[in-house]
């Protein structure tokens, strides 16, 4: 079951690891973890443990929704799920009824209204002084891959209700909500879950390094934890199809995790301190309160993150949780706990990888900016210098000659890295570009992710080649005023 360990080195900062795994399967930390510190990992299942075909489950979930939205009247029947045309990161505008990609400091630098791309002048009108800010109830923010069906019913319902208001809808903000109580009931009825575990091969891309890796982890004496807000009875059946093939004779995935919780209705649980009820009878969902520690090899129904640190006796320091939601998961934890965190973001690889196969282009473009910098420069000082010229009643025919024929070198040099730039601005998404930037400055999405996630990855299957023993070492942070290489 064990893979060969490999030669070729791969590097997480500053640290060389052992491992065939391509630089998109890296460890990206942004501030240092000991490993071996780590006494406590927490898991999440969907998205994080278990992955799923994008396509599939979300195309599922927005046509759950659309058929309920159907029921109530709504003339939904012609709306389409583009898996393409969103990404995560983006941020709904309930005021204004738009998505937006905002940078790091929550400038807008993109925004789409219905089907339409709003213009730089209509942009600037819509957002001129206004900073996204994420505690703001006009916003909300796309913090999973769960959020694509949610912004592909939003953009197209803007359209339609823009056109012939919606039945019941009388602005934005109750539009989002009419969507939320429809994707709420594609889960919470568990129509959409019957799809999955009734199909599980079309839903659900299998990570065959992942029981490896939880195996290692229990080897180094590392405590795991499942805490998931899915059911029982859903939680049973995935992880079951996904593991039990592949575990040792007479073992299950029950035994690779010293503490199961369901229905843990993050990010709760890590901020409340909820009741929990212990399963009794596993083929019947049946549950009872429980009173005292939690106990090893059971399987728990809500609960708080308190019972866990109480039941294990750890330092919060030696809480290392692992999620792909970055609030539900990342931030709550790492704000209210002071656990480790680590974020669990599959697109990362796409992205790295489109970084790579662009770095030639990107040399190019970089060189091209720097000389035109250089040449804009010049052209503000030569400005100045005319100015005090004509002040001064001097001659200043030369000068302009020179003003022309640099502003002839920079629209040359804006000819020819014009295209670079464009592709720059389109990899990972042709509508919304990279996940973790925002034209030249990061995204939003990175500055949550730089500051609440100790470390992100795109699996958990990418923690092996550090071992449950290696030290992950953040980068020295680059400022602007460092010497550029």
């Amino acid at each position: 079951m064990r893979s060969n360990p490999s030669d070729v080195p791969e590097r997480c900062d500053d640290q060389t690891v052992t491992s065939s795994l391509p630089p998109e399967r890296g460890l990206f930390c942004n501030r240092t973890l000991n490993l071996r510190s780590v006494r406590a990992i927490g898991y999440d299942m969907d998205y994080t443990l278990i992955h799923y075909h994008v396509d599939e489950w979300e195309r599922a979930a927005f046509e759950h929704a659309r058929a309920h939205l159907l029921t109530e009247g709504w003339p939904v029947a012609d709306l389409a799920f583009d898996p393409d045309a969103f990404t995560l990161g983006l941020t709904f505008d309930l005021d204004l009824g738009n998505l937006v990609k905002a940078t790091r400091f929550g400038y807008v630098v993109r925004a789409q209204h219905g089907a339409g791309v709003l213009s730089f002048d209509e942009q600037r009108r819509a957002y001129d002084g206004t900073v996204i800010e994420l505690r703001d109830d006009r916003f909300e923010f796309m913090n999973t891959l769960f959020e694509l069906s949610r912004a592909s019913l939003w953009t197209q319902l803007v359209a339609m209700h823009d056109q012939t208001p919606l039945p019941g809808i009388h602005s934005y903000v109750g539009l989002y909500r009419a969507i939320d109580r429809a994707l709420g009931v594609a889960h919470l009825e568990g129509a959409l879950k019957q799809q999955i575990v009734d199909d599980p091969e079309r839903f659900v891309d299998r990570d065959p390094g992942l029981i490896d890796t939880l195996h290692d982890q229990r080897l180094a004496g590392k405590q795991l934890l499942l805490v998931t807000n899915s059911e029982w009875w859903y939680t049973q059946k995935m992880m079951s199809w996904c593991f039990d093939g592949d575990m040792e004779s007479g073992q299950t995935w029950r035994d690779l995790f010293d503490i199961v919780i369901v229905a843990a209705a993050k990010p709760r649980f890590f901020e409340e301190q909820g009741p929990v009820y212990r399963l009794v009878d596993e083929a019947a969902g049946h549950l009872e309160p429980h009173v005292g520690p939690l106990e090893a090899g059971e399987v728990y129904h809500g609960g708080n993150a308190r019972m866990v640190e109480q039941a294990l006796g750890h330092e919060t320091s030696q809480f290392l949780y692992v999620g792909d939601h970055l609030f539900g998961d990342v931030h709550v934890t790492k704000d209210v706990l002071r656990w480790r965190t680590a974020l669990i973001a599959r697109e990362i690889e796409a992205e790295v990888r489109a970084a790579a196969e662009f770095a030639d282009d990107e040399h190019h473009l970089r060189a091209g900016m720097t000389t035109k910098i250089d040449l804009e420069q010049q052209h503000a000082a030569l400005r100045l210098r005319r100015r005090h010229l004509v002040v001064d009643g001097s001659d200043h025919a030369d000068v302009d000659a020179d003003i022309e024929a640099l502003a002839r070198q920079i629209s040359a040099i804006d000819e020819a890295i014009a295209p670079l730039a464009r592709a720059a601005a389109v990899q990972g998404n042709a509508n919304w570009g990279p996940l973790m930037r925002a034209g030249a400055d990061k995204s939003l999405f990175a500055r949550q992710v730089e500051k609440y996630a100790d470390v992100y990855t795109s699996r958990v299957s990418n923690f092996a080649p550090a071992t449950p023993y290696g030290y992950l070492r953040a980068a020295r942070g680059s400022l602007p005023h460092d010497t550029a290489e």
